[in-house]
């Protein structure tokens, strides 16, 4: 399964650093030099955008040659910038190919992610797919994602209905995952579920 880390937003400077929205928890990690990254399968830069009416720019890659985006970019550099990573790859030396980046999604194998330490922290691709039953085993759904929130994380449970509910990620709400069982267990407090 392929975790997406980050999505390559807008150049930065015209030495090719683009700007990345983070979508992990160790982004030092993740984004440290020589870090390897794939690329989201089939991602396509967007179109071109002309500057001028009437004319249309070079194609990236040179005359007649359009830019594709590279099945991995290995990370020649990052750093934090008034609050958003700067990230440099190896061989996107100018901004016009970082501006063909934009979009892309940065990604990463689950095979190749630890476990937490912590036995009470998961992974949101281990959640994922799960059943949700009450304490007395009454199935309410399954966990279709995790939505990170300000406060707290939220399960967001695909109902047999077709509905989605949304779940903090509380103790008090759910009191146990049971990853070998394949099964989160929620006491929702009454009216949760039809919100």
């Amino acid at each position: 399964m392929q975790l997406v880390v980050g999505r390559i937003g807008k150049p930065h400077g015209v030495r090719g650093e683009v700007t990345v929205e983070v979508r992990t928890d160790e982004p030092e990690a993740r984004f440290a030099p020589g870090a390897v990254l794939r690329t989201e399968p089939g991602a396509t830069p967007p179109p071109a955008r002309s500057t001028e009416p009437g004319t249309t720019p070079a194609p990236v890659g040179g005359p007649g040659v359009p830019f594709r985006v590279p099945a991995e970019l290995t990370i020649e550099d990052a750093r934090f910038h008034q609050g958003r990573m700067l990230v440099a790859f190896d061989g996107i030396l100018d901004r016009d190919t970082a501006e063909a980046l934009r979009g892309t999604l940065l990604v990463v194998d689950s095979a190749d992610v630890a476990p937490p330490d912590d036995p009470e922290e998961f992974h949101d691709h281990q959640l994922v797919g799960l059943a949700v039953v009450t304490p007395a085993g009454e199935r309410l759904g399954e966990v279709a994602r995790i939505d990170h929130a300000p406060s707290s994380d939220l399960l967001v449970l695909r109902r047999p209905e077709g509905r989605t509910a949304l779940i903090p990620f509380v103790r008090a709400i759910v009191p146990e995952v049971d990853l070998a069982g394949g099964r989160v267990i929620v006491d929702p407090p009454a009216g949760l579920l039809d919100l």
